[in-house]
This record gives structure tokens, C-alpha cells and sequence, in this order.
């Protein structure tokens, strides 16, 4: 397995808070219980990928990134289509949409209860996903490496070598087969251009579609195509701009194909691009505490909800990592 991060240096480790939440909620059974018998699956799932997240990170700075608005009003102005399909599953009361789940709701206050309690930072920033504020945090830091963890493949588009490293920890199935992506593997595994593997995954997004967020892609053009085409000319613009030129050597095919779609490529580009400039705001500093910020609180939390192992396991990697 490749490094997690430069030898000798600790770094900023950044949680897609509802990402990893909705995975630890599915992961284990409902039958795990509170001693007054509310479902705590997702708190104990939850806690415990954080600690298991830090021993294997080894940060010194950590922080909770959160969803104060899924679906900005700025991406759905840009494509309408943008989540659609989840607001409608909502209505229909669909098992996949992306409403929080009944007994999910409330754990969701609990997570961020032990998380106060432990003193464990959150972040956040109005009217945006979690994937900005993420995006944010990582392109602005200049101080130590960035680890991001998320099953959301939109974060690869964050994977950076400079100014500092951003390496994304993929737990789209499991943390157990969790995949670590610098700029070389994005390259890689989605054929996009080393020299700007990130911003080139977002494009490739862009071109493909993603059913998932309800883009539609270029018709006719599948991921194939779109590494092919992203590989040649390096970027969606210089692609663009190769079908627009009559004397190109650009297939007729696939210069029709974008072309047609010039309207949907023009609005959805900043769809598809996480922000990196969002007015972030923090519950309390990132920098991890030795000890919990409310020892007494966090021991009433525990007993309260009957997680009391997961506890200690935070408690414990706190201790490890955390600064006195």
C-alpha cells in the first residue's frame, strides 16, 4: 500500500461527515441499542471509523466536514437535473434517496453531541455541500499533508501533490477496502492526464455524466470516450475548442456530439467543480485535543447510549495523536 501521507509529517485529516455516517448506519444492524432501546448503529459505526480512521492516518488535525445545504441553489440553477432524481425518491419515500433515514435522524445529533463532548472539530459553510467545504480546506491548506476520506468519487477531483499533498481515502466499499488516490492513481485508474489529474476527473465527470448527482453527460459519450478525448487534448476546454474549429482533425462523430451539448457544458462545469473558496466555519479549532474537551459529559454520553467501547477507542486514539 502505497504512503498515506510524506514520511514524518502528520497531517490534516478531513471526514465527509454524512458520507461516512450513512456507511456506518447501513453497515451495522439497528439491533445495536441504546440501553433505553433507540438505535445507535450509526453513532457506534460512526465513532469507531474515526478512530480506526486516525490510527491509520496518523493526524495531528482533524476535522468533521459537514452538509449545510446537499443541494446548492447555485447547481441547481446551472442543471435543474442536479439531484432531481433524490428529491423525487424523497416524495416516494424511496430507500436510496437521500433523505436521512428515520432512526438515522436522530443519531445524526448524537454523532455531533460525542463529537462536541470529545472536542472534535465540525465544519461547515452555508448554502454549500460538504464536498466544498472539503475541496476548501484542502486547497487552502499550506501547512501539512490532507488526507480526505469520502465515498464520494467527486472528491478525487481534490487529489494534489503541491502546494501540499492531498491524498483521498475512497471508502466507497468500506473502509476494509478503502482505496488511497494521489494525482498518479486518479491518472491512472480513470485515464485522465497526469499533470492535472484532478481538475481532469471533474471534466471527465463533466463529459461522461453522473447518474448519481443527475448529470446528464454529453450524449453519446461514455467514460471510455471521455478518457480518450481527455487524454488527447488535456482538457474539456481545449477539447472544446478543437470542435469548434473547422480545419480540426476532431471525428465529425464527437464533434457533433459536444457541440449539442455546448449549452449543458457551459452550465455545468462549475456544477461538477468543487468550491475552493467557501467561507468555511469551524465548531472549534481542528488541532486534535489530548483529552476530551468535556470528559464528564463524554462519560454520560457513553453510558447514556451504550457505547462505551467506541468511546474509549476515541478517547484512546486522542491520546495517541492528539496534542496535550
Amino acid at each position: 500500500m502505497m504512503a498515506m501521507t510524506a514520511p514524518g509529517k502528520s497531517p490534516l485529516l478531513l471526514l465527509d461527515g454524512a458520507s461516512l455516517w450513512f456507511r456506518a448506519y447501513y453497515a451495522l444492524p439497528e439491533s445495536i441499542t441504546a440501553p433505553d432501546g433507540r438505535p445507535v448503529n450509526a453513532v457506534r459505526g460512526f465513532i469507531d471509523m474515526v478512530a480506526a480512521l486516525m490510527a491509520r492516518t496518523e493526524p495531528s488535525r482533524l476535522a468533521v466536514c459537514l452538509d449545510l445545504d446537499w443541494r446548492p441553489q447555485f447547481r441547481v440553477d446551472a442543471v435543474p437535473s442536479y439531484k432531481a432524481h433524490r428529491v423525487a425518491e424523497v416524495v416516494s419515500g424511496d430507500a436510496d434517496s437521500e433523505e436521512v433515514p428515520e432512526t438515522l435522524t436522530p443519531q445524526v445529533d448524537m454523532i455531533m453531541d460525542v463529537l462536541a463532548a470529545a472536542g472534535i472539530a465540525t465544519a461547515g459553510a452555508e448554502g454549500l455541500e460538504a464536498d466544498d467545504v472539503l475541496g476548501t480546506l484542502a486547497a487552502q491548506e499550506r501547512q501539512d499533508p490532507v488526507v480526505v476520506v469520502s465515498g464520494d468519487r467527486d472528491l478525487l477531483q481534490v487529489a494534489a501533490d503541491e502546494p501540499v499533498e492531498v491524498r483521498v481515502l475512497y471508502v466507497g466499499r468500506g473502509l476494509a477496502k478503502a482505496e488511497l488516490f494521489g494525482p498518479a492513481e486518479v491518472a491512472e485508474k480513470y485515464g485522465v492526464p497526469l499533470h492535472r489529474a484532478g481538475d481532469a476527473y471533474a471534466e471527465l465527470a463533466l463529459l461522461r455524466g453522473d447518474a448519481s448527482d443527475g448529470l446528464p453527460g454529453v450524449k453519446g459519450v461514455g467514460e471510455k470516450t471521455a478518457s480518450t478525448l481527455m487524454l488527447r487534448f488535456g482538457s474539456v476546454e481545449a477539447l472544446r475548442t478543437a470542435a469548434s474549429d473547422p480545419t480540426s482533425d476532431l471525428a465529425q462523430g464527437i464533434r457533433a456530439k459536444l457541440n449539442a451539448a455546448s449549452d449543458y457544458l457551459d452550465a455545468a462545469l462549475p456544477v461538477v467543480r468543487v468550491v475552493t473558496d467557501a467561507d468555511v466555519a469551524f465548531s472549534r479549532s481542528d488541532v486534535i485535543p489530548a483529552a476530551p474537551a468535556d470528559e464528564a459529559r463524554l462519560t454520560e454520553l457513553a453510558s447514556e447510549l451504550g457505547i462505551g467501547n467506541a468511546v474509549n477507542r476515541l478517547v484512546a486514539a486522542m491520546s495517541t495523536y492528539g496534542t496535550p
